[in-house]
């Protein structure tokens, strides 16, 4: 059978595989001003909070757009005209994060190891007492580009330390990698619907600061992405400001009691923890060679050095597992030629050992064998 008519599991970083069940949430249509949508919204607001455990200090505004959008807006809305960031970087997304203070007019200054080195408490501790201009620091948890873990609780509390200010992208950690707002300090946290939560693509959200969100008015470059103004309105009338993703909005909704069901954050991350040690030690017999060790490996995604032999082509393999049902995603590196493997979605450590099967029988079509 192939992939034209079966669906085909998405070994991706987002979008990724969905249940039938949020599938179906999305064949009804909703009035974006209807009484039964905004509750909708409130309770995915609610229910995305208490993942955080941050109901006595932060907000969750949700935004419409990919994540980021998202991010675009928390460093619009949150850090001041006359503020300054300092964003850490080890990967595609920092430097994305960068190039989004550069296009809308903060002054950011950056930090850059290389793609499988964490930046570390220590480097910002340093950092920060050179530049006190600085008032913020914008920090990937998980770097999707390879799937490194940076040490976010050790850098927060250094961040906190110098009375600065932190700004999460934790779009490919959060809902299965722990963020307790009750011990880690910070101003903005960022993610969106179609990763680890399993919900489709076209929603984010980031989780403010009430204080910090509630003293933002005029902050924002934009219009659209003003998370002040979203929040104010919300609260008001119990609507967006414009067009929500209807659609979206209720398949997160269905997302999130899937996500309930199976055990909430610890046996999403143990499901994930289990599809990535699969993947490693299924590719390591095949000879393949991570990217990453271990110790900052994130069980989101996997970076996988490419074949050496010379038949080795990532468009033909990719589009040999493609049709054998798995989809797998490109290399973000640009020193190295890797493809990455994805952890995240509706998948089991059965699909993962799938997943390598299809992928011995593509080498062995290639007439690959140099790993």
């Amino acid at each position: 059978m192939s992939t034209a008519e079966r669906a085909p599991i998405l070994l991706t970083p987002g979008p990724l595989t969905t249940s039938p069940r949020t599938r179906r949430a999305m064949m009804v249509d909703w009035g974006s001003w209807d009484r039964d949508f905004n509750d909708l919204t409130a309770d995915v607001c609610k229910r995305l909070l208490a993942i955080i455990h941050g109901e006595a200090t932060h907000t969750c505004v949700p935004l419409q757009g990919s994540g980021t959008f998202s991010v675009e807006a928390a460093i619009g809305t949150l850090v001041p005209r006359d503020g300054k960031v300092l964003v850490l970087i080890n990967g595609a997304y920092g430097k994305r994060l960068a190039k989004i203070c550069q296009v809308i007019g903060r002054e950011f200054s950056t930090f850059e190891t290389e793609e499988d080195v964490p930046t570390t408490a220590a480097d910002v501790d340093r950092l920060l007492t050179e530049d006190p201009s600085v008032t913020h620091v914008a920090l990937i948890h998980c770097e999707t580009s390879t799937g490194i873990l940076n040490p976010l609780q050790d850098i927060a509390r250094v961040i906190e330390s110098h009375g600065k200010r932190l700004i999460i992208d934790a779009m490919s950690s959060f809902g299965a990698l722990d963020i307790d707002a009750r011990h880690i300090p910070f101003d903005a946290l960022i993610a969106a619907s179609g990763k680890c939560l399993e919900g489709v693509p076209g929603m984010g959200f980031v989780f403010a600061r009430s204080s910090a969100l509630n003293a933002s008015t005029g902050n924002c470059h934009s219009l659209s992405m003003d998370l002040q103004d979203q929040h104010a309105y919300m609260a008001k009338t119990g609507q967006w400001r414009f067009t929500p993703p209807t659609h979206v909005v209720a398949a997160l909704h269905e997302a999130l009691s899937q996500y309930e069901e199976e055990g909430g954050l610890a046996a999403r991350h143990q499901r994930y923890a289990n599809n990535c040690q699969t993947l490693l030690a299924e590719m390591a017999e095949l000879g393949f060679r991570s990217f990453l060790p271990a110790e900052i490996q994130a069980p989101i995604i996997v970076t996988f050095h490419a074949p050496s032999d010379a038949r080795y082509s990532f468009t033909e393999f990719y589009n040999r597992v493609r049709e054998k049902g798995f989809i797998l995603y490109p290399g973000k590196l640009t020193q190295v030629e890797t493809f990455r493997v994805g952890c995240i979605g509706q998948v089991d450590a059965s699909g993962m050992r799938a997943a390598v099967a299809a992928i011995a029988e593509t080498l062995k079509e290639m007439e690959v064998f140099e790993i």
